[in-house]
């Protein structure tokens, strides 16, 4: 799940997160949700061990309301693995963004 920069929090699944983190962000390749928001932080990763079942708990997500989006957030424990890769997802300043 990744949190806009207007708050908005966006779901979608991949097997690659690295790469489709630099789609989302640069806007090449991206999801078309981006091409109105940019992307802030990346706020929630769960793993699956096939694309049925991420497909399945993508749909349940998409279907929460913002709240219970809002809590799986706040209650987010990574483990080890999730840390270290997302540690190299830091979100680096676009120098084309004016702030």
């Amino acid at each position: 799940m990744i949190r806009t920069k207007d708050g908005q929090l966006y779901t979608g699944i991949t097997t690659d997160i690295q790469r489709r983190w630099q789609e989302h962000s640069s806007g090449k390749g991206g999801a078309r949700y981006f091409r109105a928001r940019k992307p802030e932080s990346l706020c929630l990763i769960e793993q699956y061990p096939d694309r049925s079942s991420a497909s399945k708990r993508e749909a349940e997500i998409k279907k929460m309301p913002k709240i219970t989006k809002e809590a799986l957030v706040l209650n987010y424990q990574p483990n080890l693995e999730v840390l270290s890769l997302t540690e190299s997802l830091l979100i680096e300043p676009n120098p084309y963004d004016k702030a």
